[in-house]
């Protein structure tokens, strides 16, 4: 198969993936091999990619939010079958015995896997996933529309809930990128008051045309406090400016699997009164069921900008730089 592979990481300007041939994998038991269709671009690629995450043994195939049809089953198979539509997302294993997995929270597990980090990913014309972290995912759109909801999507929906935000609340978004547009569609569904803190031009466009209630580029500017925020840019300084614009009893959740470091807090200015911080680590499994089953409803129509796989250390510069409206995605050729 073909594959866009990273032997070391490095800055993505100097284009580290390559395009190698590998063999075709072959599913294990209660495996099934996905033929890839699209496969969405992510921040999380970008940590990967430039070690920022903790770098892991070389060679690598990013990429984890995977869509395409099942073409091959292991033996033991019993949830999907050859021809099915499927979505591989970031947590593609847990022990199912420790008291994180059993009790609901086994994004915490410590024998969790990831994919593209751990084991390879959807930058791949295959990839191999368990079926029991596979996802059913909407025939209704196409797979370039599904992929960012795999991992764009479930994230965002898991900051969401953990910002305690509730329909018709006021909420603040910080950075408006692929998460953020997604997460705006829900909070339009529940008939939130959403202001939106970003410095992009585009991005703010993007925010007003999806209807927020305000945008700018500060945090000092936004008119009025708010129940709840989310951080989905890496930037720690953000935080203080998130605390300093919620009421009382208000939640801000960050979103993000890397942060650069938060300064120094000031108790009475940024914590009394009750305001909690929470952070958001990966997903479960639950997070992305309900998640698709809510895109389905509303229904969620992602932004686009799609790249061909060959051109992926192309994307992942316009991801870095902030030129991608919503959420990229490359995809396969026929």
């Amino acid at each position: 198969m073909k594959a866009m592979v990273l032997r070391s990481c490095a800055p993505v300007e100097s284009f580290p993936l390559k395009m190698e041939i590998l063999p075709d994998p072959e599913p294990g038991p209660g495996e099934i091999r996905v033929k890839v269709e699209a496969c969405g671009i992510c921040r999380t690629d970008l940590h990967v990619i430039e070690g920022e995450l903790p770098p892991r043994d070389h060679p690598v195939i990013p990429g984890h939010q995977i869509v395409g049809r099942v073409d091959m089953v292991g033996p033991g198979t019993q949830r999907f079958s050859r021809g099915d539509r499927v979505g591989i997302a970031w947590l593609r294993h847990t022990c199912g015995k420790c008291k994180f997995c059993l009790t609901d929270r086994e994004n915490l597990c410590e024998s969790q896997l990831f994919t593209g980090y751990h084991e390879p990913g959807g930058y791949a014309e295959y990839a191999l996933v368990n079926e029991n972290f596979a996802y059913r995912v909407p025939e209704e759109l196409s797979a370039a529309e599904v992929a960012p909801l795999l991992c764009a999507g479930i994230i965002g929906y898991r900051a969401l809930k953990r910002s305690g935000c509730k329909p018709g609340d006021s909420i603040a978004l910080f950075g408006f990128g692929s998460s953020a547009h997604i997460v705006m569609q829900i909070l339009n569904f529940w008939k939130c008051r959403v202001f939106v803190v970003s410095r992009g031009s585009k991005h703010q466009e993007l925010a007003r045309t999806m209807g927020a209630y305000w945008v700018g580029s500060s945090a000092k500017e936004i008119p009025e406090k708010v129940s709840s925020a989310i951080i989905f840019a890496p930037a720690g300084h953000l935080v203080k400016d998130a605390l300093e614009c919620l009421e009382k009893g208000g939640t801000l959740s960050l979103a993000g699997i890397y942060m650069t470091p938060i300064p120094g807090l000031d108790y009475e200015r940024h914590l009394f009164y009750e305001k909690n911080i929470h952070s958001v680590t990966a997903n479960t499994r639950k997070d992305g069921e309900e998640l698709l089953v809510l895109a389905g409803q509303i229904p969620i129509k992602p932004h686009i900008q799609t790249y061909p796989f060959e051109k992926a250390n192309e994307a992942l510069c316009d991801l870095k730089a902030d030129r991608i409206q919503g959420s990229g995605v490359l995809v396969m050729s026929s």
